[in-house]
């Protein structure tokens, strides 16, 4: 298939590009800036640890909700205004939560902006499979999955620098220049994407699949029907599974990792905070790195790669040798940080084709939305019966080391 313009100018990286600029927003801003403004909110609020744990439960609960609604919403709507309708409704949430004056306005609120943020991400993850041919789509998820270190990096400078001189109520001008930010980013995400290339003129970028990717042989050449419906909810429950152990994994390190430093390990707040700047840092080029790999050498043999990453990162944060131990383990886990969303999003378009990577994407963000429950609940059992996290870590090593044997287990796209 040829391009009608030259891959370097092609309209497909500035839908790229603008879908880094909104999982910034959605994701980054909307999600992960929460950790940094609850400690001033909670003071400010009165809350104990239990509502801070239900405002974050809330913001996840809207977000399971939209990942249901989202592939109907987008049929109707186009993905482009459902991605601007979603920041929209997360940068005002966010405005208002500024303005809350105790718990069950920002629980409410925070809800809306997790109903926000799967409204924006879930179709934009789509828009990859239209825009971008099996050889260039891991590349592009890749780009668009680093605005979440973006985000991180940014929250953790500009959030200090805000209370430091704001007093207690610094969180309040957090939470709105934050929801400003999303806004001005719904308004772009309007004005820039698009929802197919045609709608520019063009044809999705990229050549052809790699020959690796592709069936071999006479009779696989021959081959011109898509898969069996049966055979394709089979391998959307595999990769399903797969993004659960991810879900379960990732964020037990992300929540305790901190803590652990502190607690266990006794290093400062100001020290393990360096550290957790690290992993955004590094998390940045994560995507794109892993995203490439998987179009050069398959997905499959990019998950692999990762996940035995992930299980050595895991490994290495449960042992309490030498502190080289600690900086290999944040170093590794900041290197694959948003890698394997990167590769699922592509996986997706490859096994389900663009017209159906929607619905395919929000079914395994289901799993993946229920390993991000239960893996916090697990590891805090855990640390309580042992008094560290080294238990939470080595079965975290153990599910990540099992997600390698089911990566390998999968069958190759049609």
């Amino acid at each position: 298939m040829q391009n009608k313009a030259a891959p370097s100018r092609h309209y497909g990286w500035t839908v790229c590009l603008t879908g880094a600029a909104v999982v910034f927003a959605c994701l980054g801003l909307g999600r992960f800036s929460l950790g940094m403004l609850l400690p001033s909110m909670g003071a400010s609020l009165s809350l104990d640890y239990g509502r801070m744990g239900l405002i974050s439960t809330g913001n996840f609960t809207g977000y399971m909700l939209a990942v249901l609604l989202a592939g109907t919403i987008t049929q109707s709507l186009g993905a482009r205004r459902t991605i601007a309708a979603g920041l929209a409704l997360v940068g005002l949430s966010m405005v208002l939560i500024g303005r809350a004056d105790g718990f069950e306005p920002v629980l409410l609120l925070y809800f809306a902006t997790g109903v926000g943020s799967g409204l924006a991400n879930v179709p934009l993850m789509g828009l990859i499979s239209h825009w971008f041919l099996r050889d260039t789509r891991g590349r592009a998820a890749g780009i668009m999955v680093s605005g979440n270190g973006v985000a991180i990096i940014f929250a953790g400078l500009f959030i200090p620098w805000v209370n430091q001189g704001s007093g207690g109520e610094g969180w309040r001008i957090g939470w709105l220049v934050l929801g400003l930010m999303a806004v001005a980013v719904a308004v772009l995400a309007g004005w820039l994407l698009r929802n197919h290339p045609r709608d520019k003129g063009l044809e999705p970028l990229g050549g052809a699949a790699p020959a690796s990717a592709s069936p071999t042989g006479p009779a696989s050449a021959a081959r011109t029907h898509q898969p069996e419906r049966g055979s394709q909810r089979g391998t959307m429950v595999h990769l399903g599974i797969i993004y659960l152990l991810f879900g379960a994994t990732s964020v037990v390190y992300a929540t305790f990792i901190v803590t652990a430093l502190v607690d266990v390990h006794h290093y400062g707040e100001d020290a393990a905070g360096r550290f957790w700047a690290v992993v955004g840092g590094l998390s940045v080029f994560s995507g794109p790195l892993f995203g490439w790999l998987s179009d050069r050498l398959g997905r499959r043999f990019g998950m692999i790669v990762v996940f035995s990453l992930f299980t050595v990162a895991y490994a290495f944060a449960a042992l309490n040798g030498s502190p080289l131990f600690l900086y290999a383990s944040v170093v590794i886990f900041g290197v694959v940080a948003w890698s394997i969303p990167t590769i699922m999003s592509a996986a997706v378009g490859d096994y389900m084709g663009p017209n159906r990577a929607v619905k395919a994407f929000g079914l395994i963000t289901l799993f993946f939305g229920a390993g991000q429950i239960i893996g916090p609940v697990v590891a805090g059992y855990l640390a309580d019966l042992s008094g560290d996290f080294n238990a939470a870590f080595w079965l975290c090593a153990a599910l990540t080391a099992c997600a390698v044997v089911l990566t390998a287990l999968l069958r190759q796209p049609e």
